[in-house]
C-alpha cells in the first residue's frame, strides 16, 4: 500500500521546521544567520515540494522565508555545537 503525498506532508513540515531551527543559528551575526537559514529553508522547502508533488518554487519561497525568519530570530548562543576537533 502506498502513502499518499498529502499524508506525509505534516511530518515533513515538522522535520523541516526542526532542522531549520537547529541550523538557523549558523553564523556570527544576525544577517549571517538569516542568510544561512534562508538558504537551508529554501532547499528544504523545494525538496519537500518535489517529494510531495507540490509547487517547487512555492516550497522554496515558503521554506526560505521561514528559514530566514528563524535564523534572524536566533541568537549566537541559542545553539552551541561546540568546537570541532578537526
Amino acid at each position: 500500500m502506498s502513502t499518499h503525498p498529502t499524508q506525509t506532508r505534516p511530518l515533513f513540515m515538522a522535520v523541516t521546521l526542526l532542522v531549520a531551527l537547529a541550523l538557523g543559528a549558523c553564523g556570527s551575526t544576525t544577517a549571517e544567520r538569516a542568510v544561512s537559514g534562508g538558504g537551508i529553508g529554501a532547499a528544504a522547502g523545494a525538496a519537500g515540494a518535489a517529494l510531495t508533488g507540490g509547487n517547487i518554487g512555492g516550497g522554496a519561497l515558503l521554506g526560505g522565508a521561514a528559514g530566514a525568519a528563524i535564523g534572524g530570530l536566533t541568537d549566537e548562543e541559542d545553539i552551541d555545537l561546540g568546537d570541532f576537533d578537526w
